[in-house]
């Protein structure tokens, strides 16, 4: 099943889409929430009783409607550095024993359509191709064994970065590097986890204005999704609605020659088998 949060005239409500149309099923059946963080909490139940309401659910006009980021006020967005051996390698990393784990602000969420706006104070911004887990039930020192059970959903995702503030600065600067407003774009929706039995077989690319920049495949992910939800779980606890962003493969545009920012009037499409395309504009 695929979601969305849209805007109503009552705020972000949550809807399913069928056929490209958007349905809100809490008008067809109040017990199932508006809000989507209690959706996602609410396990394989919910979704099968989303199912069942869809058929007497009346869709949403198509005229005007406004979708927001899938999750539109995210606890946390976490992100995992380095987790493609060879886009460490190109960048002038060696492979980490251990996950390299950073964070983004809710405040660099944008759905898709909207803009990755780019900061003044940065030259360098780059796009960053990433399988994003979206976790439904939450919990602390989650084992490997039981961590799928706490995957809701997966989506597209891109993880902009400023790399003259990441690289660039004295020390580093991974965390105001990374999490600019808007430089978390993720969608086009969420694709609930049922329908994405393994997500360690996905094909995932980007591409900048039509030309192919990444390609590769989830496979090559050195810390799989049920080792990053074990081990960043060890240190804080996970809620629903949080993003897990795992990272991305070669082709970045800071390690190739010569170098590729983004500039105004470019177009960044993330796509990922069976996620949709995230697409969004540069200005």
């Amino acid at each position: 099943m695929k979601l969305v949060t849209y805007q109503s005239p009552r705020g972000p409500r949550a809807a399913a889409l069928l056929d490209g149309r958007a349905f809100d099923v809490n008008h067809a059946d109040a017990g199932i929430p508006a809000c989507m963080k209690q959706w996602l909490a609410a396990g394989p139940d919910m979704l099968r009783r989303t199912a069942g309401a869809m058929a007497g659910a009346e869709p949403l006009p198509g005229d005007g409607l406004t979708f927001l980021p899938p999750v539109p006020n995210p606890e946390k967005i976490i992100c995992v550095g380095l987790n493609y051996a060879d886009h460490a390698r190109e960048g002038g990393f060696e492979p980490p024993p251990e996950p390299v784990i950073f964070n983004k602000f809710p405040s660099s969420v944008v759905a898709d359509g909207q803009p990755i706006v780019l900061p003044s104070v940065s030259q360098q911004v780059d796009y960053e191709a990433e399988l994003v887990v979206v976790i439904g039930r939450g919990g602390r020192n989650i084992g490997r064994s039981e961590a799928f059970e706490h995957v809701a959903a997966y989506c597209c995702g891109n993880d902009v970065s400023a790399r003259d503030w990441q690289l660039g600065k004295a020390g580093g600067q991974w965390l105001l590097g990374k999490t600019f407003d808007t430089f978390a774009p993720f969608g086009p929706y969420l694709v609930t986890a049922d329908e994405i039995p393994n997500p360690h077989t996905l094909r995932i690319r980007s591409r900048v204005n039509g030309r192919t920049m990444q390609d590769s495949t989830t496979a090559q992910l050195l810390f799989p999704v049920d080792e990053l939800i074990a081990y960043v779980s060890s240190v804080c606890t996970l809620v629903p609605g949080d993003l897990l962003y795992t990272g991305t493969p070669p082709g970045v545009g800071f390690a190739r020659d010569p170098a590729v920012f983004l500039q105004p009037g470019d177009v960044v499409e993330i796509e990922i088998d069976g996620l949709g395309i995230l697409r969004n504009p540069v200005v």
